[in-house]
């Protein structure tokens, strides 16, 4: 009975985990609908209004928040040693939370679901953990749009 109990337990927390993240994001495995002219990958909103996503860079998966606010990539900095982005030259950056310093550096290949963006400008800031921020040095090389609780990229083919 005690380990009836114990195997009850440990699949619960199993289960009620894997809702938590689905709600945190659901995105963990976007999509991609391939057409002639575009590929498109739509995103639903998760509880908190925000739009996440399990993507790629240069071959390794990693958890992006779309921030439209945001100029560059920024990625954390244990997430950059992770990937061996290269630092490049030192710079100070105005975030919500205040100036901070951050290193330049350059993504070769970024992948949200089937679309596909090459030599990316980026940031690696020591002070940040958590999701990749995908700014519009990524965001500006494709077209998106919102309707209701979703948003779509969208990269033209060709």
């Amino acid at each position: 009975m005690t380990a009836g109990v114990v195997l009850g337990m440990v699949f619960l927390t199993f289960f009620f985990g894997e809702v938590e993240e689905d709600r945190r994001n659901p995105n963990s495995d976007p999509t991609s609908r391939i057409y002639a002219e575009s590929i498109e990958v739509p995103l639903k909103r998760n509880r908190q209004g925000h739009y996440m996503l399990v993507g790629q860079i240069n071959g390794e998966d990693v958890v992006f928040l779309l921030d439209t606010g945001a100029t560059d990539v920024v990625v954390p900095e244990s997430t950059a040693r992770r990937l061996g982005l290269p630092y490049g030259m030192r710079g100070r950056a105005m975030t919500a939370n205040g100036p901070v310093t951050i290193y330049q550096t350059r993504i070769d290949e970024l992948h949200l679901g089937e679309i596909r963006l090459i030599n990316i400008d980026a940031s690696i800031n020591p002070n940040m953990e958590g999701a990749i921020l995908l700014g519009m040095s990524a965001l500006g090389q494709i077209e998106f749009s919102q309707q209701a609780d979703t948003l779509t990229l969208k990269q033209k083919s060709g």
